[in-house]
């Protein structure tokens, strides 16, 4: 029983360094939240830790990201929904190819989700917003409900906000 215990807390101190030793910056969107250093170390986690991934795609020079950024940083809905999230941004370069992460289109910002077993949920959509551009938010409380609906499919019910 104690060598079960040992083994839990050496493999979540292992996961613990690899997650801390992996944390990114937070381009503009805040340093109050937790964030994965890469797309690739963002899925690893998640699958990990059984949560699912918010993936934050901006630009620089955006206009809408620039909007977004400081309404995004300092909401804290989304600051408490986003414990139970691995949180990633990916800005100018760092965003991925292929139209997995742009099912509808390149237009920034989007925000996408993606499940604990790493796939991406082309389902969880701003259904306040465009039905062109399902994955552009331009407001905390679309995220939140967003964020609500990612945690309520993949089963995170004990989550507080």
């Amino acid at each position: 029983m104690a060598s079960g215990n040992f083994a839990k807390l050496f493999f979540t101190l292992i996961c613990n360094k690899v997650y801390c030793s992996s944390l990114g910056r937070d381009n503009g969107l805040g340093n109050n939240y937790v964030w994965a250093g890469s797309l690739e170390s963002g899925i690893h986690i998640a699958t990990v830790h059984n949560k699912p991934v918010m993936v934050i795609i901006h630009k620089s020079w955006c206009k809408s990201c620039k909007n977004l950024k400081p309404k995004f940083a300092n909401s804290t809905e989304i600051q408490s929904l986003s414990k139970h999230f691995v949180m990633v941004n990916l800005m100018d370069d760092e965003e991925p190819e292929g139209n997995n992460y742009a099912p509808d289109g390149t237009y920034i910002p989007r925000i996408l989700f993606v499940s604990p077993k790493g796939l991406v949920d082309h389902d969880i959509v701003n259904e306040d917003g465009s039905s062109q551009h399902k994955y552009f938010y331009s407001k905390p409380e679309q995220i939140a409900k967003s964020m609500r609906k990612a945690l309520e499919k993949y089963n995170m019910e004990k989550f507080d906000v």
